[in-house]
């Protein structure tokens, strides 16, 4: 059962002004082109096919905001580290990516990371750009990837990486791993905001 039975595409914004007003709570996703971003949204909101996946980098061109409660929004940003994409396509990524982080409904970021590969620097400058209010937790994606060790090594490298400025977890999609936990994150924060997902009537 959906943790966020009203989850719906909203709108692809190509500029600010394209933007859902500026109030409740919205929860942007980040990570490098291929870390497994959409995968993540859909196994998190439990709508298959919400965010669409893709094998090619940089499939993601604009910010995709979904509805996922009264108030409460999800925001899917471009992948970041995929040089084949056009610098005219980067020029419109910058002020966009800036009006989002000025915006007083954004409460967080999910930053979502292949475990294989660990924090890189493109991870620890999106960190950085946050404002500091701004909560940030990390998913190490595909954690199905690694074995039980290698993924306890990559979580506590990760968690000496970031200190307290972010929440870390391992995570897989593919197996389920982790989504409780995260599901759990995004609903706090948007109850922290304001905003009150709904959940499922009890069966």
């Amino acid at each position: 059962m959906s943790a966020f039975p009203q989850a719906a595409f909203l709108v692809s914004a190509a500029s600010p002004t394209q933007f859902p007003p500026d109030f409740g709570a919205e929860v942007a996703f980040v990570g490098r082109s291929n870390a497994g971003k959409s995968s993540a949204i859909n196994a998190i909101t439990h709508h298959k096919g919400l965010a669409r996946t893709s094998k090619t980098p940089g499939r993601t061109q604009l910010l995709n905001y979904f509805h996922l409660a009264p108030n409460a929004r999800l925001v899917d940003l471009p992948g970041y580290g995929y040089a084949d994409v056009p610098a005219a396509q980067r020029r419109v990524w910058g002020p966009l990516i800036e009006a989002l982080r000025e915006r007083q409904s954004l409460a967080g970021l999910f930053v979502v990371v292949d475990a294989r590969r660990g924090l890189k620097d493109g991870d620890a400058d999106l960190i950085a750009w946050a404002r500091p209010e701004q909560r940030i937790h990390v998913l190490l994606s595909k954690a199905d990837k690694l074995t039980r060790s290698e993924g306890m090594a990559a979580l506590r490298e990760a968690g000496a990486v970031l200190g307290p400025r972010a929440s870390v977890q391992l995570f897989s999609a593919f197996k389920g791993t982790g989504v409780r936990e995260a599901q759990a994150v995004l609903e706090g924060w948007i109850r922290g905001a304001g905003a009150t997902p709904a959940r499922p009537a009890a069966q």
